[in-house]
């Protein structure tokens, strides 16, 4: 099958070249996001691939329809992004990557916690100018804290084990309560009772109508003073806004970010040489208890392999006439 492949980084090609070789299809890489002014560069592909912050909208689906294509391939977790009901109206497939490292996302977190806890970031610049001094470094032992883990699937679980080996006691939140997050020793929290006893509090479930802007201006002015905040899951689970004036009176000790809720504008790309005018990511940064890194939690070898892998046998199974293992489909 032809396959437009949009967001595509010199990784991308790497990955998705080594998985095409037994597959066979014809793949054309576009480093530009898809969007209404990229859409035309599809055109005659029955498949495109794309990334999490790749617009599929209605008016985007309906270009791509009339130049021929039939499936859409995210080659992502989230579908946040992608409007399902005018993808199902069309005809239009969906499919995405169900299932890669779940290790990679939860690892992350971890490393956003520890160095947002005993000021790594801060430490690393001040060694760097010969400045040895401890003043402003102080962290907290993990041990015998209460970590509240908000979506407990498979990266939730996995972060949950690794902060039991650190001993730390676990409440959990999630529609659909985990057996194996409760074999843990954790337990699920009743109302009020994360804000209340959790020290540090870490997002690991999908963005929906109803999970977007979970930690916003009620939730954290419930949270515990001094609370740690970690979002390595979608940005707009957080209102920045309120984040920020959390961060200002010192309701929120620390926030450590790998997502951020209008990252389509900046991540991704190199903007070292041009001026950010994102005025709420630049205050957002100039906290010193506040740590961003460029949505690269998923980027690690095994996962981006998987994650190549997976979308390629999702195109196969396409161009077979296979059921669709990975479909997803409107509500």
């Amino acid at each position: 099958m032809k396959v437009s492949v949009f967001s595509a980084k010199r990784y991308d090609r790497e990955y998705l070249d080594a998985a095409n070789r037994s597959a066979g299809h014809q793949l054309k890489y576009f480093e530009d996001p898809l969007d209404l002014d990229t859409v035309a560069l599809a055109a005659g592909a029955e498949a495109v691939c794309i990334f999490v912050n790749d617009k599929a909208n209605a008016a985007v689906l309906e270009q791509l329809k009339a130049g021929g294509t039939r499936l859409i391939a995210l080659r992502c977790t989230g579908f946040n992004n992608v409007d399902l009901q005018a993808a199902a109206s069309l005809g239009l497939k969906v499919v995405r990557v169900t299932d890669y490292s779940p290790y990679s996302v939860a690892e992350h977190a971890v490393a956003l916690l520890l160095a947002i806890n005993r000021k790594i970031h801060r430490a690393y610049n001040r060694t760097r100018d010969s400045n040895f001094a401890l003043d402003g470094l102080m962290g907290f032992d993990l041990h015998g804290k209460t970590v509240a883990v908000i979506g407990t699937g498979k990266i939730g679980r996995v972060f949950a084990k690794i902060m039991v080996g650190f001993g730390c006691n676990l409440i959990g939140y999630d529609k659909f309560p985990s057996p194996e997050f409760e074999a843990l020793g954790g337990h699920y929290a009743v109302p009020g009772e994360i804000g209340k006893d959790a020290d540090i509090v870490s997002l690991h479930c999908p963005l929906t109508p109803e999970t977007h802007h979970i930690v916003n201006a009620e939730t954290l002015s419930r949270a515990k003073r001094g609370a740690l905040l970690i979002n390595t899951s979608r940005g707009g689970l957080v209102d920045t806004e309120a984040a920020i004036e959390a961060l200002k009176n010192g309701q929120l000790g620390g926030l450590a970010l790998d997502v951020y809720e209008q990252e389509s504008d900046l991540f991704f790309r190199d903007l070292s040489n041009t001026i950010v005018t994102d005025d709420v990511f630049q205050r957002l940064i100039s906290f010193p208890n506040v740590i961003v890194t460029g949505h690269q939690a998923f980027f690690t070898q095994e996962a981006v392999r998987t994650i190549s892998e997976t979308t390629l046998q999702s195109v196969s199974e396409f161009a077979s006439g296979r059921p669709l293992t990975n479909e997803i489909k409107a509500p």
